[in-house]
């Protein structure tokens, strides 16, 4: 007869472990891997928003300023193949624009002769081309590729700061006005910027894996030169922080670039000569000491040596012969400038890009900063333009990160690779003559994007609370603005609705009202004399816009609606400004665009 069970009673004291431990560990286990499944999901949600938010503007927008001049000479590359149009700026932007209009296909003539803009107008309203497919498909690309520097933010602040900093970093960067507006146009500005961004993540790899990501930060850098020439300050300082990652990765032991035979030589090894006693450490160390700086030396010969070759493969794409006629005269290049060009070693064309460059910036331009119109360029420009237009959110959680990767010893290392960049490239932005826009800066919200991670690593009471309510906060700024992204003021200078009183030109009217502005006459003023005073590219007759400019006319004679660009009502003097002034404003459109009843 079997016995009774019997059951033991721990002693005082003694913890008897608890039968749900176990499944509680597999629950913990099951909600690990669905958060992990939860991020690719997230990551592409807020990819999408992106796109449909840059694909909703590409549709509605008409031609910006420059759009026109990039679409034609993108045009030309297919057609012609020869470097004649827009010297100015290196051929890998218009290139990547050139793969949306070999999808359009639009009828070309390479006989018509005319200035760079000329030739764009004539492309887009004479030539029997719809211009909305055109700049449609001429956009996509570049909204691709902005998408996928969405994935690069988010892959270097994980990197630095792990899954929910790279999350917060992707959203930021997603619901960027900015970005979105010049994102989803046919424009360089996205385009060199992100390749920068790209460069230095690729460089801060290179601390683990020089073999592998320093040729490719060489080729983004080289990306990113042969977009923009407003890239080249980033190629020195590309160059220091390779420089600054071999040895890093010298030091985790990831990679040598030294022989192994140098190796043993240095130690003392039985080989080699022999060694004084309590020498050996000193030749380790200065055999070590030469090691690191060789492979420092290699690891920015090989960033500036790709990048060199990368842009002389665009050129090379275009023509391989690399003939160069420009349509309009290049001027030449003098002075010490046109000595440091000249060593440079690029393309003929490139130098003189460089030197149409140096011209435009002697120029008196006009511009405009909080009401003030003035002639010239004013230092803080960028500075104030940016605080106006990044969400305050991005602004707080970017300075917030900034602090943190120079405060916390574990990010401390960063700090060189997350805040110099972009600090050079906004110095020399802000040397320029050209008061035009926060487009010369859009690296700066890229860059704030990643920096704002760190913010998320800070460990205090309520902190990551914080940063998720601030990232919802700037969520909301950006789709209020929709789908007038490129006019987006901050709620602190009181949204979209004010900027044309603060900015102008492509902070918020470049011309991209216009079939907008034609849909309202056709609803609402069907029939009304129409005066207009438009800034853009596009031609208000194509769109069915029947108007006169009021300052042809004696003023008494202009009666009816008056239509004026933000811009030009931001610099109007003299007959403009008296027409306005005695005038009574009745809408807007676009937030770019005023309509006055006379």
């Amino acid at each position: 007869m079997m016995a009774p069970e019997q059951r033991t009673v721990p002693a005082p004291g003694v913890r008897v472990p608890e039968p749900s431990r176990p499944v509680l560990a597999g629950a913990y286990a099951r909600l690990r891997r669905h958060r992990r499944g939860l991020l690719p999901l997230l990551v592409v949600l807020l990819l999408a928003q992106m796109a449909v938010a840059m694909v909703t503007s590409a549709v509605q927008q008409t031609p910006t300023i420059d759009e026109p001049v990039y679409v034609a000479t993108a045009t030309d590359y297919l057609h012609e193949h020869r470097l004649r149009y827009n010297p100015e700026h290196p051929p890998l932007g218009k290139l990547l624009i050139a793969a949306g209009v070999a999808v359009a296909d639009p009828h070309y003539d390479p006989s018509y002769t005319g200035t760079q803009g000329a030739v764009g107008r004539h492309l887009l309203y004479e030539s029997g081309n719809d211009p909305w497919r055109l700049m449609l498909w001429a956009r996509l690309p570049v909204i691709a590729l902005t998408l996928l520097c969405g994935l690069v933010v988010f892959a270097f602040a994980r990197d630095l700061t792990g899954a929910a900093g790279g999350t917060a970093a992707l959203a930021l960067y997603t619901f960027s006005p900015d970005v979105i507006a010049h994102g989803s146009l046919a424009t360089l500005d996205v385009p060199a910027a992100g390749f920068v961004l790209t460069s230095v993540w690729l460089v801060w790899r290179a601390r683990r894996r020089p073999v592998l990501c320093l040729p490719a930060a060489g080729a983004a850098l080289g990306a990113a030169v042969a977009t923009k020439m407003s890239a080249l300050p980033a190629v020195p300082v590309l160059m220091v922080l390779a420089a600054v990652s071999v040895p890093a990765a010298e030091r985790s032991a990831a990679v040598s670039w030294w022989p192994r035979s140098g190796r043993r030589a240095a130690g003392g090894g039985q080989r080699g000569p022999a060694v004084p006693a309590g020498a050996g450490g000193a030749v380790r160390g200065a055999a070590g000491g030469r090691r690191r700086v060789v492979a420092a030396l290699v690891g920015a010969g090989v960033v500036v040596a790709v990048a060199v070759s990368v842009v002389w493969l665009a050129y090379l794409v275009v023509d391989p012969r690399l003939r160069f006629s420009p349509v309009e005269p290049v001027p030449a290049v003098a002075g010490l400038r046109g000595r440091l060009a000249g060593l440079l070693p690029v393309p003929p064309a490139y130098r003189a890009g460089m030197g149409m460059q140096f011209a435009l910036e002697e120029r008196p331009w006009q511009g405009f900063l909080f009401g003030h119109l003035y002639t010239g360029s004013l230092w803080y420009y960028l500075p104030a333009a940016l605080l106006v237009k990044t969400p305050l959110a991005l602004l707080a959680l970017g300075a917030a990160g900034a602090v943190a990767v120079v405060a916390r010893r574990r990010l401390r290392s960063a700090a060189p690779y997350l805040l110099v960049p972009p600090a050079v490239l906004l110095a020399a932005a802000m040397t320029g003559a050209r008061d035009f826009g926060t487009r010369y800066a859009v690296f700066v919200p890229m860059f704030l994007a990643v920096a704002a991670a760190c913010a998320v690593t800070v460990r205090l009471r309520g902190s990551r609370l914080l940063a998720a309510a601030l990232v919802a906060c700037a969520a909301v700024s950006s789709l209020r603005a929709f789908p007038y992204y490129l006019p987006y003021a901050n709620e602190a200078f009181g949204g979209p609705a004010h900027t044309h009183r603060l900015l102008h030109d492509s902070n918020v009217d470049w011309g991209q009202d216009l079939g907008r502005l034609a849909d309202r006459l056709r609803d609402r003023y069907p029939g009304e004399r129409v005066w207009l005073v438009y800034k853009g590219s596009g031609v208000p007759s194509y769109y069915g816009i029947r108007a006169a400019d009021p300052r042809t006319v004696p003023p008494d004679r202009v009666h009816g609606l008056l239509v004026v660009s933000d811009s030009a009502v931001a610099k109007a003097r003299g007959r403009l400004a008296g027409l306005i002034a005695s005038s009574r404003p009745v809408g807007e459109v676009g937030r770019s665009i005023s309509l006055y009843r006379r």
